[in-house]
């Protein structure tokens, strides 16, 4: 294993799309959180502006740089028979798989630690963050742990398909796939219980008596939408955008979940693989 991770992570110092999808991070934390700072300047007097407001964007976005990174990393490895190389000196099925997924963390990880080195930038102008250290501290903690999930997710992708270009594909559509999805799930849970129309009376225009809003989403499929969205990496990643965290241990949990039933599925379908 020792051997292995050696091998992956020299190539992974060397590889150009890991420092490509790494500059590209940094430059869009730049850019987002400077937009903020000239939102904040600009509506100031109307609105308080946070550094929590913009920092934890990131989380939006993350999965698709693990996917994009993962996918032609590791689809450059079958193609070059690489995987097949590994096996041949005698390393096994599970040893590789595993390198390959803590492989995918890390450089995930480090994707991740440039947005918010180079957010930094906004503090001048928007101050530090509000929220207490220990708060802090577990938005990252969660952070850290649906990353998990996402690579989880990815590296079972990478290593049971074969074919570089279905991989990259694969893995982009299936996060944009549940980066939709989850976003149609929190509109559900954003629609208000009620809602208030504009009426034309004598007196002119005025707001019409609430009435019930027919997409308000109630009941037992609140509950499940809201178990989704603490359950897939891409809702978690929303939530905190949107510093919406309620459940954390929930998420926490899920993220561990995903991230081993991909891992033990990956490494069975994975030996099961003919790699000739």
């Amino acid at each position: 294993m020792r051997k292995l991770l050696s091998a992956n992570f020299s190539r992974l110092w060397r590889d150009k799309i890991f420092w490509i999808c790494m500059g590209t991070m940094l430059i869009y934390s730049v850019v987002y959180m400077l937009n903020g700072c000239r939102q904040a300047t600009v509506d100031m007097a109307e609105y308080n502006y946070s550094m929590e407001e913009y920092y934890f964007h990131f989380a939006v976005s993350i999965g698709m740089f693990c996917a994009l990174f993962s996918s032609l990393f590791f689809g450059t490895e079958y193609s070059d028979g690489t995987i097949r190389n590994k096996i041949v000196v005698g390393h096994t099925k599970t040893d590789v798989y595993i390198a390959s997924l803590i492989t995918t963390i890390t450089a995930t990880l480090f994707i991740m630690l440039v947005w918010l080195v180079g957010a930094l930038v906004a503090i001048p102008t928007l101050g530090v963050w509000k929220m207490n250290v220990s708060e802090l501290f577990l938005y990252l903690l969660i952070a850290v742990m649906f990353v998990m999930a996402f690579s989880g997710i990815c590296t079972f992708i990478c290593m049971t398909v074969t074919n570089k270009a279905y991989i990259v594909v694969i893995s982009m559509l299936l996060i944009l796939g549940l980066l939709i999805f989850t976003s149609m799930l929190y509109s559900g849970l954003s629609q208000p219980e009620t809602i208030s129309g504009v009426q034309i009376t004598l007196n002119g225009m005025e707001m019409s008596e609430p009435s019930p809003n027919p997409n308000y989403v109630s009941g037992a499929m609140r509950k499940v939408y809201d178990f989704i969205l603490d359950f897939l990496p891409t809702g978690q990643g929303l939530r905190m955008w949107q510093l919406e965290i309620v459940h954390p241990i929930r998420m926490i949990i899920s993220s561990v979940v995903i991230t081993f039933l991909t891992t033990c599925c990956g490494i069975f379908i994975f030996k099961k693989k003919n790699l000739r």
